[in-house]
């Protein structure tokens, strides 16, 4: 069973919210919901959560998180072999047949920039951050280096997702042409959020789990929850001299804005412009042991082979060149 991208979150929204929202004004939701004798919260099994269930308010449409994007693709990508520039192995050269995107109204932020973050170009430097494209954030961002640790045996780089990546624009001015509602972000002041209704067509708003790097104004708004880096950041480990991801989490909270409106009566205990979480994605993958003993065995032993012939040739070579230099300075003597 497989499952795509999280844009299937959105399949749900667009068919919740946007009915409920957008053709419907909210005194007709209320009676709506009353008549069939619903709430706007539901319990339901974790199949019908994923996979879909019949919804009588929206004459029994499915809605699922997972429906029904389950085996497809967000593509297709076009990317760049490294044939004549090995900086540019696995770098995007055009998404669903585009150079960049058209949600943000601005060229910087319209770039298509990295890869898909499943590998990168060879021989990285670590002081250097990795760019890639995801399509469920509608943008390129960056993961900057936090360290060398081992990996079943194998030293990669860990990569992490900056605070500053979702910044608010006062702190990181790169972040100002994804601020596209003053009023709800207080003039652009709020961090850790990434709205992403221009490609949507829906008020959604992404952030890391938990709101982990968020403002405070933005955790007040909600109880119970509890920001924590390692449960809730984003992060790649990626073997430095192929450029290969080899385990990697990729965590994302899903969340809707509650507006202002004082006749919703089935909301009247949530607060205006409200940042209200719906759910959070943890995908995270990791290479196996059998893939990391093939990887040591068919990369790194060889390059430790490399590197001793390097280090022994190193010491020939010096043995050589002392023995030279005395062999001149002796025949130097005697021939005075």
């Amino acid at each position: 069973m497989s499952v795509g991208s999280e844009e299937d979150v959105f399949t749900t929204l667009n068919l919740a919210v946007a009915g409920l929202y957008s053709y419907l004004d909210h005194r007709l939701a209320n009676v709506l919901i009353n008549s069939f004798s619903a709430s706007l919260f539901q319990n339901r099994t974790v199949r019908e959560l994923l996979w879909g269930y019949r919804e009588p308010m929206f004459n029994m449409s499915m809605l699922g998180v997972f429906f029904p994007y389950n085996d497809t693709t967000d593509g297709p990508y076009t990317v760049f072999t490294g044939k004549d520039d090995v900086k540019k192995v696995a770098m995007i050269d055009r998404w669903q047949g585009e150079k960049s995107v058209s949600y943000w109204n601005d060229t910087y932020c319209n770039m298509i920039n990295g890869t898909d973050g499943a590998s990168f170009p060879p021989f990285l430097d670590k002081k250097k951050p990795l760019h890639f494209f995801s399509s469920d954030i509608c943008r390129s961002i960056s993961t900057v280096y936090d360290g060398t640790i081992d990996l079943k045996g194998i030293d990669v780089y860990r990569y992490k997702l900056p605070a500053e990546a979702l910044a608010s624009p006062a702190d990181n001015p790169d972040n100002q042409c994804y601020c596209t509602d003053t009023v709800i972000t207080k003039n652009c002041t709020l961090a850790g959020l990434l709205d992403i209704s221009p490609c949507r067509g829906i008020p959604v708003y992404i952030s890391l789990p938990h709101f982990l790097y968020a403002s405070e104004d933005v955790l007040q708004g909600v109880e119970g929850l509890s920001p924590n880096f390692d449960e809730h950041s984003i992060f790649m480990d990626v073997e430095p001299i192929t450029g290969f991801t080899l385990r990697f989490a990729k965590r994302l909270q899903l969340n809707m804005l509650y507006g202002p409106s004082d006749d919703i009566l089935i909301l009247n205990k949530i607060r205006d412009n409200t940042i209200f979480p719906i759910l959070w994605v943890n995908e995270t993958a990791v290479l196996d042991d059998e893939t990391a003993e093939m990887f040591k065995k068919e990369l790194i032993s060889r390059i430790d082979i490399l590197e001793g012939f390097q280090i022994g040739f190193l010491a020939s070579g010096s043995v050589i060149f002392f023995l030279c230099l005395i062999w001149f300075i002796v025949v130097s003597r005697k021939t005075k």
